[in-house]
C-alpha cells in the first residue's frame, strides 16, 4: 500500500479481499493462504496532456468513485480532455477459485490507458515464473501459488513486471480477469466478465435488500453490513477482524499487528449486529464457528483463531518489507493468541446466551462445552491477565476482565432460569456475587471517581464503558455516571475517545496511538443509556464523518494528522457503527439487549 488509508476501497468474495486505491491501484492478499502470503498489485492510469496520471492522481477533481447501490462493486470514473472512462472492479462469488475482475468501460471520446501488473508471493519475497499460453493469458507460478491473467489487452514484460498501453473508446469495454488458485490443480476455469458482473450485482443487491435498517442512517448501516459480510469467510462463517496486517496505530510507529484472524472478543457485538439487521443465517454461521473454534480442553481456549479455527498463529517479522509509511516491523501472525485474556470466557457465554434468546436453534453439545468453560473459569478468574487490549507489558488484574468473568456466570445462570438448562446454578450465583463484590471494591477508585484500568491503578481505560452495556451495573448507578464523566474529561482528543493514556508502560511499547473508534461508539452508547441522546447523536455523526468516501473505517483515527490509522477496514469499528445506529433509533436497543434489560429480553425469558 502506497496511498493513505482514506484512498482505499474494499473488494471481496467472502473468501479473500483486495484494496483498491483512488489512483486505480489494487493490492490483493489471499486470506486462505496466510502462510504463503500471495500478493498481487495492479496499477491503472489515464493519460492527460502527454503525462500519465498513475500511482498518484493529483487532479482529484477528475476522478470520482462510488459503490453501486447495495453492492461491493466499485466504479471509478475518470475524466480527461479527450474523453471519459469508468473502471468497474469487483470479485465474483463463485467458490471454486478467487477472481478479481476489472472492466475498463469507455463512456465518451477516447481515453489512453496504461496498466502495470506486479505479482509476488511469500509477502513480496518471491518472484514467480511467468509463462504465456496460446490463448494469450499469463500464468505466474511459485511453489503452491498460481495466478492467471486473462485480458485482450496486450501486456509485455518489462523488468519484473508486465506493462500494457491501450485506448478505450465510447461504448467499448476491455476486461481484465486475475484469478488465483493452487498451482497443483492447473489453471482455474475462466469466468465470463459480463455474466460475472451481473451475477455479482444480483447477489449483493439480494443480500442487502434483506437488511433491516434504520431509515435515518440507512446508507452507513447498509455499507457497514456489506463490509462485515465481505470480511466473513464463507466456508466456515468466521469473521476476520480486518483485511490487513501491520497498518500502524501511529504513523511510523511499532504498534503494527496482524488482524487477519477471528477474535472471540467481538462475538456478542457481532451477533447482535447481524440479528438486529435480520441476518440470522450469518449469525448462525458465526455461532457455529464460535462453538467449533473453542471446542476442546477449556484450558486450551484461545482469544483468537484462524478463519477455519486454526490455533497456531506464530508471530514473525518480514524484515524485507519497508512497512506502511515506514512503520516497522511488518508482522505476520499474532502472539496475542497465546495470552491469557479472561474476558473471552464472558464473551463466549454472552454470545451463546443471546443466540438462544434470538431464537437460534439450541445446541445441547454447546451447553456441555459452556459448562466445562465455566468450570475452568472458576479456577482462574482471580488470576491477572493481559486484558482486553492484549498488553505486552505484563499481566494485571484488569477491571474489564473481571467484569466479563462476571458476565460468564451471569449468562449461565440466565440459561438455567430462562431456558431450563441444567447446571450447578447455586454455585454459579455464589461466584457471580463474589466477582461483583470484588470488582466494586477494587475496580472503582473513589479518588479518581471512576472504574479504573486495573486494581490499584489510577489510570482510566475506555473498556470500562462496557460495564453498563453488559448489565454489571445499571447506567443510573452514580459510579457509572462518574466514570463516563471522567472519561469525557481525561480520555478524549478532538472529541474522540482514546483507549487509555498511552506512554505509561501498560502496553510495553513506546510511542502513542490514535483514538480507538469502537471506544467512541461505546461512549455514544453510554450517552443513550444515560438519556443524553442529543450528545450521542452528535458523537455518532462526528464518527460517521470520519468514514472515507466509500464509507469505510479503520481501527483508529489520528486527531492530529487527521488520518485513519490501524488495520483497515476494521470489523469492530463497523460492528460498533451498526449497533450505535440501532441504539439511537430502536425500541429494543442492542446495549439494552446485551445488558438483558430491554422488553424483548424479558419476553424471550418468559417464552
Amino acid at each position: 500500500m502506497v496511498g493513505r488509508l482514506e484512498d482505499y476501497a474494499l473488494l471481496g468474495d467472502c473468501e479473500t479481499a483486495a484494496l483498491v486505491g483512488r489512483d486505480g491501484s489494487i493490492d490483493w492478499l489471499c486470506w486462505p493462504r496466510f502462510d504463503s502470503g500471495a500478493c498481487f498489485a495492479a496499477l491503472l492510469g489515464a493519460r492527460e496532456n502527454g503525462r500519465w496520471l498513475i500511482g498518484a492522481v493529483d487532479e482529484q477533481a477528475r476522478v470520482s468513485r462510488r459503490y453501486r447501490d447495495g453492492t461491493l462493486i466499485l466504479e471509478t470514473h475518470i475524466e480527461t480532455s479527450d474523453g471519459a472512462a469508468t473502471v468497474v472492479d469487483f470479485m465474483p462469488l463463485r467458490g471454486e477459485a478467487s477472481d478479481l475482475v476489472r472492466l475498463v468501460q469507455g463512456k465518451r471520446g477516447t481515453v489512453a490507458i496504461r496498466t502495470e501488473l506486479i505479482i509476488r508471493f511469500d509477502y513480496g519475497s518471491l518472484i514467480p515464473w511467468v509463462t504465456r499460453s496460446e490463448d494469450g493469458s499469463l500464468t505466474a507460478v511459485a511453489g503452491p501459488d498460481m495466478v492467471v491473467l486473462r485480458t485482450p489487452a496486450k501486456l509485455a514484460a518489462k523488468g519484473l513486471t508486465h506493462v500494457g498501453e491501450f485506448t478505450v473508446s465510447a461504448g467499448q469495454t476491455i476486461p481484465f480477469v486475475l484469478t488465483y488458485g493452487p498451482s497443483h490443480l492447473g489453471p482455474p476455469a475462466a469466468v465470463d466478465p459480463s455474466a460475472a458482473l451481473a451475477d455479482t450485482e444480483a447477489y449483493w443487491r439480494d443480500w442487502s435488500r434483506r437488511c433491516s435498517r434504520p431509515d435515518e442512517w440507512s446508507e452507513p448501516v447498509t455499507q457497514s453490513l456489506i463490509t462485515l459480510k465481505a470480511l466473513t469467510y464463507r466456508p466456515t462463517g468466521g469473521l476476520v477482524a480486518a483485511a490487513t496486517t501491520s497498518l500502524p496505530e501511529q504513523l511510523g510507529g511499532p504498534r503494527n499487528w496482524d488482524y487477519r484472524y477471528c477474535w472471540l472478543r467481538d462475538a456478542t457485538f457481532t451477533l447482535l449486529a447481524l440479528m438486529n439487521a435480520g441476518y440470522f443465517d450469518e449469525a448462525e454461521a458465526w455461532r457455529s464457528w464460535l462453538l467449533r473454534a473453542v471446542a476442546g480442553a477449556p484450558a486450551q481456549a484461545q482469544i483468537m483463531y484462524g478463519l477455519s479455527g486454526e490455533r497456531r498463529l506464530p508471530e514473525w517479522e518480514a524484515p524485507w518489507l519497508g512497512g506502511y509509511e515506514g512503520a516497522r516491523p511488518v508482522r505476520v501472525g499474532n502472539a496475542a493468541a497465546e495470552q491469557l485474556q479472561l474476558d473471552v470466557y464472558g464473551e463466549v457465554l454472552d454470545a451463546l446466551y443471546h443466540a438462544r434468546s434470538g431464537k437460534l436453534k439450541a445446541d445441547a453439545a454447546g451447553w456441555m462445552l459452556q459448562r466445562e468453560l465455566l468450570k475452568h473459569l472458576e479456577a482462574i478468574w482471580d488470576q491477572p491477565d493481559e486484558g482486553i487490549w492484549e498488553v505486552r507489558g505484563g499481566r494485571r488484574h484488569f477491571t474489564t476482565s473481571k467484569v466479563m468473568a462476571w458476565v460468564a456466570f451471569d449468562r449461565a445462570i440466565r440459561m438455567v432460569e430462562t431456558f431450563a438448562m441444567d447446571g450447578p446454578v447455586d454455585r454459579w450465583r455464589t461466584m457471580r456475587q463474589t466477582i461483583h463484590d470484588e470488582v466494586c471494591e477494587r475496580g472503582f477508585d473513589a479518588d479518581v471517581g471512576a472504574f479504573v484500568q486495573s486494581y490499584g491503578s489510577k489510570q482510566l481505560d475506555a473498556s470500562v464503558l462496557l460495564i453498563p452495556q453488559v448489565g454489571f451495573l445499571p447506567p443510573s448507578d452514580p459510579r457509572i455516571r462518574s466514570t463516563v464523566e471522567r472519561i469525557e474529561r481525561h480520555l478524549m482528543s478532538d472529541g474522540l475517545v482514546m483507549r487509555y493514556e498511552s506512554g505509561q508502560g501498560v502496553d510495553g511499547l513506546p510511542g502513542g496511538e490514535g483514538a480507538f473508534l469502537a471506544c467512541s461508539f461505546w461512549l455514544a452508547d453510554n450517552f443513550v443509556l444515560l438519556g443524553r441522546k442529543e450528545e450521542a447523536r452528535r458523537l455518532f455523526e462526528r464518527l460517521l464523518a470520519l468514514r472515507n468516501d466509500v464509507g469505510l473505517l479503520s481501527e483508529e483515527y489520528d486527531p492530529k494528522a487527521k488520518r485513519l490509522v490501524g488495520n483497515f477496514p476494521q470489523a469492530l469499528s463497523h460492528i460498533a457503527l451498526v449497533n450505535t445506529a440501532h441504539n439511537l433509533v430502536m425500541t429494543d436497543k442492542p446495549a439494552e439487549q446485551r445488558a438483558c434489560m430491554c422488553p424483548s429480553s424479558a419476553e424471550a425469558q418468559a417464552a
